[in-house]
């Protein structure tokens, strides 16, 4: 468990400790920000993953991501993934740092416990916001506006998404389209003035077109210190010891 004292604290902890007054906050978060929540299908999807994060300001929640870290082989190689399921935070917390600080915090505490092969990160999409996390901490991740996804990673890729969605993931558009999509609401679905300037929100936006409606771009990085951004060192270094201090 991790605990970050700020303006916002986030809390990381197993899933199955989460008490039945944390997993309403959770759903009740989510169905004021997306259309098409529904509570069996929240529960569904929360049973799926082996930990969660939460982003608390006073006494109420403001954010949350689950995870669902877990082994899987390619090319006759065992290696470890973290798959990010829902992800939300509240507007009113779209300035703080915390949630992603115990993001990180985490997944590098939970390499402990998965040790073996490399270690990726599978995250579904469909907010541009979302997205922007990857260039911003980690140097290579796929897909991207500056280059091709290399073969092999694409494989990987596809291979994760295939096992994971089936006949939800389309391979050449590298999107998932749910069965029950989840889609934010009008007004939060909205792309600021200006930010589509960005070549990585233009990208997103393009490689994603459906995102309103709740489709969801699949994504892959590794996850290791080397393919970390001058941001995403900073970070580390900077909450060393809120890393030590995460039980997970």
């Amino acid at each position: 468990m991790i605990a970050l004292q700020s303006e916002n604290i986030s809390l990381a902890l197993p899933r199955a400790d989460l008490s039945a007054k944390q997993r309403n906050e959770m759903f009740e978060l989510l169905a004021q920000h997306f259309d098409g929540v529904t509570r069996a299908q929240f529960e569904r999807d929360l049973g799926e993953k082996n930990w969660v994060i939460l982003l608390t300001r006073g006494d109420r929640l403001v954010g949350f991501s689950t995870l669902l870290a877990y082994e899987s082989v390619f090319d006759g190689q065992t290696f470890s993934v973290i798959y990010s399921g829902d992800t939300i935070v509240a507007p009113e917390a779209w300035g703080t740092t915390a949630l992603s600080r115990a993001w990180i915090a985490c997944v590098r505490q939970l390499r402990e416990h998965f040790p073996r092969g490399k270690y990726y990160w599978l995250l579904l999409t469909s907010g541009f916001r979302t997205y922007r996390f990857l260039p911003v901490f980690w140097r290579e991740f796929y897909p991207r506006f500056d280059v091709a996804t290399p073969v092999n990673q694409k494989h990987l890729l596809d291979q994760l998404a295939h096992g994971r969605f089936g006949e939800q993931y389309n391979s050449e558009k590298g999107i998932v389209r749910f069965t029950q999509p989840q889609r934010l609401r009008s007004g939060l679905d909205a792309v600021p003035t200006g930010r589509s300037a960005d070549p990585h929100v233009a990208f997103f936006l393009k490689q994603n077109s459906g995102h309103v409606l709740g489709d969801e771009l699949v994504c892959l990085t590794e996850l290791a210190d080397d393919n970390l951004t001058p941001a995403g060192k900073r970070m580390i270094q900077t909450h060393t010891n809120e890393f030590q201090s995460c039980h997970c």
